[in-house]
């Protein structure tokens, strides 16, 4: 594992299509620089790509020997794992 400083990418209300690229740059910049924690606290309202983008960069920092973890994820986004049957893919990453 990384010895260096955790970065933290806070996911916005809505995440959607058109919000898509620009958390996936800021997902790649944070793994560029080691550990990763996903606020995941005020996600209101979440697309199936944003799940499976979350998946593969977590999948990204794992090949890269990096932690990923997904903090506190809302209800809204806790619901839509569960309905998806992600439930597998995301338990290991969730914190809190």
């Amino acid at each position: 594992m990384s010895n260096k400083a955790e970065r933290t990418v806070a996911l916005p209300a809505i995440i959607d299509l058109d919000s898509l690229d620009g958390i996936r740059d800021a997902l790649l910049d944070a793994i560029d620089e080691g550990p990763v924690a996903v606020d995941a606290g005020g996600v209101e309202r979440v697309s199936t790509n944003a799940l499976f983008m979350l998946i593969s960069a977590a999948e990204t920092a794992r090949r890269n020997h990096l932690e990923f973890a997904i903090l506190q994820p809302s209800a809204a986004m806790s619901t839509a794992v569960e309905r998806l049957g992600l439930g597998a893919q995301f338990s290991g990453m969730i914190r809190g």
